[in-house]
């Protein structure tokens, strides 16, 4: 796991969660992976929701825009997945400015990769990783 200081906060901003509890949107292609984590964070109490792959990512990307009840307050994503891969995604956050936190997860992770990321402000989880360590982290984004 790569943590780049303050960069994990949408680039040194001090962003708190819009809602209580907080929105996490976890993106991943794999069901298996995407049900351990998505199990664990709502046992966390966060009010997770969930995409399948990154085409259903950008709708909800869009959606936040659109519908109060939609917005998000950190996406975890797989880098790579169908229709869209979650550097794309990160790049489509960061093109609004947002300060989103995002978490990306890859089992690919390279010296480039972790550049392009630590410099859009994300965060890198290298698979297999520990799951108390992407819950931790969650925890410090959302709740301080």
């Amino acid at each position: 796991m790569t943590v780049p200081g303050e960069a994990g906060r949408g680039g040194g901003s001090q962003r708190r969660p819009l809602h209580d509890p907080p929105r996490v949107l976890v993106a991943e292609d794999d069901p298996e992976m995407r049900r351990i984590v998505v199990e664990a964070l709502r046992r966390d109490g966060y009010d997770v929701r969930e995409a399948a792959d990154g085409g259903r990512l950008l709708i909800c990307i869009d959606a936040q825009s659109e519908s109060p009840s939609a917005e998000i307050d950190l996406i975890i994503s797989d880098v790579r997945m169908p229709v869209c891969t979650g550097l794309q995604a990160l790049d489509a956050v960061r093109r609004t400015q947002s300060p989103l936190p995002i978490i990306l997860m890859t089992a690919f992770g390279d010296d480039e990769l972790r550049t392009h990321a630590e410099a859009r402000g994300a965060l890198l989880f290298d698979k297999p990783f520990a799951l108390e360590d992407l819950r931790a982290t969650v925890n410090m984004l959302c709740r301080g």
